[in-house]
């Protein structure tokens, strides 16, 4: 599923493996249970509560083997490493709207751990395309669905 390179920092591998540790103790059993459960019932030909918990765990499975196929080639990204004086993943930035005299504050993630609410953009999307490479001081235009948007870059910060 991942034919690209899977870049994440290492808050970013963190949650990953909270997740499929969550994913194996926790909700496998939960899963288990349900199908012991369901199976307590009788005729499991009919019974919809057991095609229930087997779809579930199916799910569970599939979530799992997708999250540690993603980990097998991953880049993680360190902190340490972060070079200040120019964007790359794992950069903050701040960033100033030109036009409305705003100032945001987007944190360059890999695709995987991208989340707009929170202002994480991935480097594949406009806005974290256009400022990779990028420098403080630096003017940024970025084509977005709503028109252009201009940037000067405020801040780099790891």
């Amino acid at each position: 599923m991942f034919g690209r390179e899977v870049v994440l920092t290492k808050k970013g591998l963190n949650k990953i493996e909270a997740e499929i540790e969550h994913l194996k103790t926790v909700r496998r059993k939960e899963v288990s249970g349900r199908i012991k459960q369901a199976i307590a019932f009788g005729d499991i030909s009919e019974n919809s509560e057991y095609d229930e918990a087997k779809n579930e765990q199916a799910q569970v499975e599939e979530r799992i083997n997708k999250l540690e196929n993603m980990l097998v080639g991953a880049t993680v990204v360190d902190e340490n490493d972060i070079d200040t004086e120019v964007v790359n993943i794992g950069s903050i930035v701040v960033v100033k709207d030109v036009e409305r005299n705003e100032e945001m504050e987007y944190t360059i993630v890999g695709l995987t751990e991208a989340d707009p609410y929170e202002l994480k953009v991935s480097n594949e999307s406009p806005i974290g395309r256009a400022l990779i490479g990028k420098r403080v001081d630096d003017l940024v235009e970025i084509m977005i669905p709503d028109g252009q948007i201009n940037y000067e870059i405020m801040d780099i910060r790891r």
